[in-house]
């Protein structure tokens, strides 16, 4: 028996975004022939495929789930179980691209040591996004996750990150939990040089996107952004 594929969906970043606006139509053709899904969250996963339209009764498809709290080891396996028997899959995040700073690359990583196929589809990276607006160059960056919570380990990774961006002309992208948004970029302006250009990407692709470089020293008088509890792309450059 042939191998199943796992289809790796992309989904606005935004609700209020539709999904035709940021998804090619070829990604409507992959999505329609599952029936079996592997989940950030059930609920946000079947909002996106309701709004996406999709021909099969959502109450007739299988949801899986695989968070922040998944193992790598036998609950992944399980997962991957109907692929070795010819049952194709896809993984929805909650937003934005799968398996990038994302959980999904626990059963990525799973098909690719069974020889599962594995396709990407095209859709929004609100990384790729955010350094392309950023104007702190695209030659070379590094996407960094997120940073310590608690000092000083937070502070030390900030100046680690900030000494590379300059030395080495390589922005550094961070995020951070939506809600600790505000407390993140206080420390950023407080532990990075005046002169050193910050970049934050808010809600992108949304309606209410907002995207703006400045140096630290700029921001400082400009005041924090209304940031809070929104999706926030932080990207430290020279």
């Amino acid at each position: 028996m042939a191998l199943g594929t796992l289809y790796l969906i992309p989904c606005p970043i935004s609700d209020a975004t539709p999904a035709d606006a940021v998804l090619p139509a070829g990604n409507r053709a992959a999505v329609d022939s599952l029936d079996y899904f592997i989940v950030e969250d059930e609920r946000s996963a079947r909002r996106f495929l309701s709004r996406y339209g999709v021909s099969k009764p959502i109450d007739s498809m299988t949801f899986v789930r695989l968070d922040e709290h998944t193992q790598p080891g036998a609950e992944v396996e399980r997962m991957v179980e109907p692929l070795l028997h010819g049952r194709s899959a896809g993984v929805i995040s909650e937003a934005g691209c799968p398996a990038v700073a994302d959980p999904g690359q626990l059963v990525v990583e799973a098909c690719h040591r069974h020889g599962i196929r594995v396709v990407p589809l095209v859709g929004p990276s609100s990384i790729l996004m955010a350094v392309m607006a950023s104007g702190l160059g695209g030659q070379t960056f590094a996407f960094n996750g997120y940073v310590p919570v608690r000092e000083p380990d937070r502070s030390r990774t900030l100046k680690r990150l900030e000494s590379r961006a300059l030395a080495e002309r390589q922005p550094q992208a961070v995020i951070e939990a939506p809600y600790r948004n505000v407390k993140f970029m206080e420390q950023i302006l407080k532990t990075c040089a005046p002169t050193t250009r910050l970049c934050v990407a808010t809600d992108v692709t949304s309606p209410n996107e907002y995207i703006r470089t400045a140096s630290v020293g700029e921001w400082r008088k400009a005041g924090i952004p209304d940031i809070n509890k929104r999706p926030t792309i932080f990207i430290i450059g020279r």
